[in-house]
């Protein structure tokens, strides 16, 4: 759906966080859809289950003239064709360049005609209103991501059952009788975060970690924002995919109105370990909020953490130096650094070297050309353009203060544990570092209208606050400039009579300010204190 100019769709909820218990919908058979829904089912060597899943599908109360079936077929040998009973609108498609179930889900929203799309596995098989129960939150929220609920029973009960006794079972709400006396095994992991977290209503940011394909719906054009599903991955791709789902504003919301039976436990819980071994590296590499998996220092990953961005031009290139290295010397290490400068403009014109007027730019370029965690950017990346790499972004606003090693670490943590969507350093100069979470930032510009601050709708949304730079472990970025290395020129010498560079010795230089470097901080004034607590109480009261 696309975004009014300045802002979102005003008629729609605001949710604070995950908090979806505000939004107002209707109960199912008390209202008209108006939705075309796509329903999206990939299948691989489902010739069994299929013809029941359709079934069902055939006795939705969901008005056929808005519902579709796409059947994307990934199996080695295709698919003969479908089965007589089925709803009226379905088709089959058939696998191309890429495989997998990514894939089979990728190519059926591609060809889908509806306005939301709704995944539904091969062996999923549900109540009549199962379509109508998730399509009405759809109606009050673009940027919904509904999950569907289940129950992991034994298929036999349906065995020697044609597909016209299933749709009419389904029709007439039989099938909890089939399933009766039969054990019943739940999602585990998943009812163990609804139950910890209200139904995902206390989730916060985590929310998209119980997103989980097998039923699931969500508007088509939040699908295509996110990126759709990544075809590289052959597992775990809708835990991917929920995370940038999350990135761009999606509140998760489990229905358990909307009812189904998994015919079978699926192939993850029969081999969960050797799955979660499997999945360990592409997920670390992809979902940055998977801290566990990403507890090794000095690693670099295809999405990071926090990204950090520096508009350089007209700033010092000792300024700017000092401050980056700092920031890639934090104690967060997936990091990423965006420098923002006129770097088109260095030619190889011939000029004086020492008189350049595009000196400092020359400086911080050949800096940081080669460094794979520095991004040379032209324009300034705004999020309302396209949203951060990020899960965080960080914004220096000038290059006169810089963090300690722990700072940008306790900023972060911070953020993470209150769930907020901005935090505000200020510094004695009346420079800030302003850290956005990336998906309250991309919630807001969904919600706002033209007249609204954008930061005021991220505070209404995941809330914000002040802190004091100096108090936080930020300091003038010059005076974290480490002291060169001494010379290693001369005559080898006795290695019993080097000094300990692990221990005093490095300690005593580290402790030793820089040459030229500016005087250490001042201590935190009490104007500045008394301005960071007047911001956070006019947030909190607003």
């Amino acid at each position: 759906m696309a975004r009014p100019p300045g802002g979102g769709v005003m008629s729609q909820a605001r949710v604070r966080r995950n908090d979806w218990g505000s939004i107002r919908v209707p109960d199912v058979g008390s209202w008209t859809p108006t939705k075309a829904v796509s329903v999206v089912i990939p299948t691989f060597q489902a010739e069994r289950t299929l013809p029941l899943v359709l079934a069902g599908l055939a006795a939705q109360t969901y008005p056929a003239h808005l519902l579709e079936v796409i059947v994307s077929d990934d199996s080695p040998e295709p698919l003969a064709g479908l089965p007589e009973v089925r709803p009226e609108r379905t088709r089959l498609v058939r696998g191309g360049a890429s495989w997998g179930r990514a894939a089979a889900c990728h190519r059926g929203a591609l060809a889908a005609d509806g306005e939301v799309l709704h995944w539904l596995d091969s062996d999923m098989l549900v109540e009549a209103d199962h379509v109508e129960a998730q399509l009405r939150w759809h109606d009050a929220l673009d940027h919904a991501v509904v999950l569907g609920h289940k129950w992991f029973v034994d298929p036999s009960p349906l065995d020697g059952l044609s597909p016209e006794e299933v749709r009419d079972a389904v029709a007439a709400g039989r099938l909890e009788e089939w399933f009766a006396g039969q054990d019943r095994e739940a999602h585990d992991w998943v009812e163990e975060m609804y139950e910890r977290t209200d139904d995902l209503r206390e989730a916060g940011p985590r929310a998209h970690r119980a997103h989980v394909g097998a039923t699931a719906s969500l508007h088509r054009a939040l699908y295509l924002e996110a990126g759709g599903m990544d075809l590289a991955l052959k597992l775990g791709e809708d835990s991917e995919l929920g995370y940038r789902l999350a990135e761009c504003g999606a509140v998760f919301i489990p229905d358990r109105a909307a009812r189904s039976w998994h015919l079978g436990r699926t192939h993850v819980m029969r081999r969960q370990d050797e799955v979660n071994d499997y999945n360990f590296p592409f997920l670390a590499d992809r979902i940055p909020d998977g801290r566990v998996k990403r507890a090794t220092a000095g690693r670099q990953y295809a999405v990071p953490y926090v990204e950090v961005v520096l508009d350089v031009a007209d700033l010092r290139h000792a300024d700017v130096v000092a401050t980056v290295d700092a920031v890639l010397a934090s104690t967060v290490p997936d990091i990423v650094v965006t420098l923002v400068g006129p770097w088109a403009s260095l030619t190889d014109e011939r000029v004086a070297v020492l008189d350049d007027p595009r000196l400092d730019t020359r400086i911080v370029h050949a800096s940081y050309v080669s460094d794979s965690r520095v991004r040379l950017v032209d324009t300034f990346p705004d999020q309302r353009e396209g949203r951060s790499p990020a899960t965080f972004r960080l914004t220096l606003s000038s290059a006169g203060w810089a963090p300690r090693p722990r700072a940008l670490n306790r900023m972060v943590r911070e953020i993470e544990w209150t769930h907020h969507g901005l935090r505000s350093a200020l510094m004695p100069d009346g420079s800030t570092a302003r850290l956005e979470r990336t998906a309250a930032v991309q919630r807001a510009l969904r919600v706002r209208s033209a007249s609204d601050d954008l930061d005021d709708v991220v505070d209404e949304l995941f809330g914000s606050w002040w802190v004091d730079g100096p108090e936080t472990g930020w300091a003038p970025s010059r005076s974290l400039s480490g002291a060169r290395l001494p010379g290693r020129s001369g005559a080898a010498q006795d290695p019993a009579a080097l000094p300990d560079t692990e221990g005093g010795d490095r300690k005593e230089r580290a402790a030793a300010p820089a040459p030229g470097a500016p005087p250490a901080p001042p201590p935190p004034s009490r104007l500045r204190r008394t301005l960071v607590r007047v911001r956070n109480r006019l947030r909190s009261h607003a």
